[in-house]
C-alpha cells in the first residue's frame, strides 16, 4: 500500500556519459552539449556515473569543471563516485574545486566497497599492493566528509619568512556547504540504516537486494526508504532520490521507438530472477505519457522519494537523450506537479 507522492523537490537524469574509444572527446562533448539543453528545458540536475575500466566517465570532478563554465544554473551531482578506488583526501580537493568553480552546485553521490576485480594482480596495479590492508568500510566517506567540512588536518605554524604563507590547516579550496550536500548509493537495508544514522541523503537506483525475503523490487526499495529515515535525525525530512531507467516513447520517431522497444524487451529477462545471493533489477519502464505517470504513481518508492531521476539508456545517442529530457521536462514532469526551473 502506498501514500500519497510528496511534491518533488528535484527532477533530474543520470548519464554515464559513454564514448568511443578511438574517439572520446566526442563523447564528452555531447555530455556537456545535453546538460546544457537539460538546463534550457528547466531540469533541476543531472548526474553522472562513474566508471573504471570502461568507456564511461571516469572522472566526474574534471567533467564537472567544463560544466561550471557551460551551464549557470542545473545541480551536477555523481551517481555515484565508488569511493575504493579514491583517496577521500584528494577527492575532497577535487569536488571541492568542482563545487568552488559551479556556484555550488555539486551533489556527490558514493559508495564504498572493497576492491572487486577477481584477478589480484589486477587489483594490485588499479589499488597498489597495499589495497589487503586497506579499510574499505564507511569510514571512508566519514573521512571525506571530515575534509570537506574544512575540519582541521593539521597545525600551522606562524609564518617564518621562508614559504609556508599560503600554508592552510584545513583541505583547500573550502566551499562552504558542500559536506553537506554528499549522497549514498545503497541497496541494503543496512546501508539505508547506516545512511541515515550518518546524516546523508540517500540515493537508490535500479539494482537493489532482495532481504527478508522480499523480491518485490519496489516494495524492497520502499522498505530501505523507510529504515533510512526511521534512522536519520531528520526523520522525515531526510532527502531520499529514486532514479529508474524509464523510456518515454511519445515525441520518439518511428526508428527510435523500435529501437527502444528493443532495447527494453533485451533486458527483462533478468528482472525476473534473483541474482547471485540477493541481488535484484528493475524492469525498463517504456511507454506513453500516461503508462509512464501511472507507474510512477503507483510505484511504493517513487511515492517515498523527493527527488526523481531518469537514468539514460548508454547504447543510446545524443539525439534518443534529447528527445527523453525533452518530455520529462515538458509532459512527464508537469503531469506529476513538478514545475520547471526557469532562467
Amino acid at each position: 500500500m502506498t501514500v500519497a507522492s510528496r511534491p518533488i523537490r528535484h527532477l533530474g537524469f543520470i548519464h554515464l556519459v559513454p564514448f568511443d574509444a578511438d574517439a572520446p572527446a566526442a563523447g564528452f562533448r555531447d555530455a556537456i552539449e545535453l546538460f546544457r539543453y537539460a538546463e534550457e528545458l528547466g531540469l533541476d540536475g543531472g548526474w553522472v556515473r562513474t566508471r573504471h575500466l570502461q568507456r564511461g566517465l571516469p572522472s566526474p570532478a574534471v567533467l564537472f569543471g567544463a560544466l561550471a563554465q557551460a551551464t549557470e544554473r542545473i545541480a551536477l551531482g555523481t551517481a555515484v563516485i565508488p569511493v575504493g578506488h579514491e583517496n577521500p583526501f584528494r577527492l575532497a580537493e577535487d569536488l571541492a574545486t568542482a563545487d568552488v568553480l559551479s556556484g555550488g552546485r555539486v551533489h556527490a553521490g558514493l559508495s564504498v566497497h572493497p576492491p572487486g576485480y577477481g584477478d589480484d594482480a589486477v587489483n594490485d596495479l588499479v589499488h597498489d599492493v597495499g589495497w589487503r590492508e586497506e579499510d574499505y568500510g564507511y569510514g571512508r566517506i566519514e573521512r571525506l566528509r571530515s575534509f570537506l567540512a574544512g575540519d582541521r588536518v593539521r597545525e600551522v605554524g606562524e609564518y617564518a619568512g621562508i614559504g609556508g604563507d599560503i600554508d592552510s590547516s584545513r583541505v583547500e579550496p573550502f566551499s562552504a556547504g558542500l559536506a553537506d550536500r554528499l549522497w549514498y548509493g545503497g541497496g541494503s537495508l543496512r546501508s539505508a540504516a547506516w545512511a541515515g544514522e550518518a546524516d546523508l541523503n540517500w540515493l537508490v537506483s535500479n539494482i537493489s537486494s532482495s532481504e527478508n525475503g522480499i523480491t518485490d523490487f519496489s516494495t524492497a526499495q520502499r522498505a530501505q526508504i523507510d529504515t533510512f529515515r526511521a534512522a536519520s535525525p531528520r526523520g522525515d525530512a531526510a532527502r531520499v532520490s529514486v532514479a529508474r531507467v524509464i523510456v518515454p516513447t511519445d515525441g520518439a520517431s518511428d526508428e527510435q521507438a523500435a529501437k527502444y522497444r528493443a532495447y527494453a524487451e533485451a533486458r527483462t529477462p533478468r528482472t525476473t530472477q534473483v541474482h547471485g545471493k540477493n541481488t535484484i533489477i528493475a524492469r525498463d519502464v517504456l511507454g506513453s505519457l500516461d503508462e509512464i505517470v501511472a507507474f510512477i504513481e503507483g510505484d511504493a518508492a517513487f511515492q517515498a522519494a523527493d527527488d526523481y531521476l531518469f537514468e539514460l539508456p548508454f547504447e543510446f545517442e545524443l539525439a534518443d537523450w534529447k528527445q527523453i529530457l525533452h518530455q520529462l521536462a515538458t509532459r512527464i514532469g508537469p503531469a506529476l506537479g513538478w514545475t520547471p526551473r526557469t532562467p
